[in-house]
């Protein structure tokens, strides 16, 4: 299940509080505070926290500027600014905490991103759910011929069954192994009393990374940017994205302004080496501009073409 009933429970206290305070809340943000966000077949995403909203960052902007410069009134031109020159330090004064539910191997790509704080459920303390993820049929792809992060075509008819098969009864089998280990029936209770069972933090070895895990996560805006912009790209694995996605559209109701310049900027922008910078110059000149005479390779030809749409 995405929730445990203790977390049913405990969603459902939370958002029954109110507290009264003086600092900045985002309404739109405060209706989804705590409610878990579905994702894959057992995983979530939700907001646990927040601190600050767009006007923070322009506040700390201004503070920036110092006595006697010129104020900019206008705060969605400002963030607007501040996300064109790369100016990322007012990004900084907003903070989100969230709870996330993913497959172990998503989060091992995931902590990749070393600029936050985390805290994961620990496996050593805690026995892990039965709870393991299985992809959509419409998600089981063979490897791609040209790429080696990606995927190929989708696996289809007999092939897909098996692969689907392996998958489950590996994963079941590994849990029942790992249950075993602990000493351990489906209720949490001993197998046979006289045996205290293999430690958890030894047990939890034999689980496959399909199976979940948790955990708290807390960035600043900055750095949640620079994770969705790779994470939310097309190119990323999907288990990945579809997190990066829903974090997004957290984002857009969090600082509205921040979303739309980080969309314009930076999301549906593309960036140009100054050999491609040139052709593309030639080009507009009215020059005749192929792969062979533009000092590019075919790879840098071809990601140029692909980026800004241009007949090859």
């Amino acid at each position: 299940m995405p929730v445990t009933a203790a977390q049913k429970h405990q969603i459902q206290e939370l958002s029954e509080s109110s507290y009264t305070t003086k600092r900045a809340t985002v309404p739109a943000l405060e209706e989804i505070l705590y409610e878990p966000i579905k994702l894959l077949d057992h995983g979530f995403v939700r907001v646990i926290d927040y601190m600050g909203d767009d006007n923070a960052i322009t506040q700390a902007a201004r503070v920036s500027y110092g006595r006697g410069t010129k104020q900019i009134s206008e705060d969605r031109g400002l963030i607007r600014y501040l996300m064109r020159h790369w100016h990322s330090t007012p990004f900084e004064m907003c903070e989100i905490k969230l709870h996330v539910k993913l497959p172990i191997f998503v989060a091992r790509q995931w902590i990749r991103h070393r600029t936050a704080n985390v805290n994961e459920y620990s496996a050593r303390y805690s026995i892990l759910d039965r709870e393991f993820y299985l992809p959509d049929a419409t998600h089981l792809a063979a490897q791609s011929a040209s790429n080696r992060q990606g995927r190929g075509d989708v696996l289809t008819g007999a092939e897909a069954k098996r692969v689907m098969d392996l998958l489950r009864n590996d994963s079941e089998s590994c849990y029942e192994h790992y249950m075993e280990m602990l000493n351990l029936d489906d209720n949490d209770q001993p197998l046979d009393a006289s045996k205290s069972g293999l430690a958890r933090e030894l047990a939890r070895m034999n689980l496959t990374l399909n199976y979940y895990t948790q955990w708290y996560w807390k960035i600043d805006l900055h750095n949640l940017m620079h994770f969705v912009m790779l994470r939310a790209d097309p190119h990323a694995q999907y288990e990945i994205r579809v997190y990066a996605d829903a974090i997004l559209e957290i984002m857009k109701k969090w600082v509205p302004h921040s979303f739309e310049a980080f969309m314009d900027y930076r999301m549906n922008s593309v960036s140009l080496s100054s050999q491609m910078k040139g052709a593309i110059k030639r080009m507009l000149s009215g020059e005749k501009v192929s792969q062979e005479n533009s000092g590019l390779t075919k790879r840098e030809w071809e990601e140029m073409v692909g980026k800004m749409g241009l007949a090859a």
